[in-house]
């Protein structure tokens, strides 16, 4: 909840996402039901009356497969 807004975060069976970072890139590798759990994540975060600095946090073992590095999905109105 953010704002006095609740958002849900859903994930799909089986949804297996790594994040790696190659130095001069990161590379998010994800099986289909990942996919469609990182896109449901960001079409949650771009809902209309979410908030400016509404995010989610995706950790090794929070979402993420062993050896990932850290990614946060944020929504930032500022330009």
């Amino acid at each position: 909840m953010t704002d006095g807004t609740t958002r849900v975060f859903t994930w799909e069976e089986g949804a297996r996402i790594e994040v790696r970072n190659l130095g001069g890139e990161i590379v998010i590798e994800a099986n289909a039901a990942g996919l469609k759990t990182l896109a449901g994540h960001l079409l949650t975060l771009a809902q209309d009356g979410t908030p400016d600095g509404a995010h989610l946090h995706l950790e090794e073992g929070n979402g993420l497969e062993e050896g990932s590095v850290g990614l946060v999905l944020e929504r930032c109105e500022d330009e």
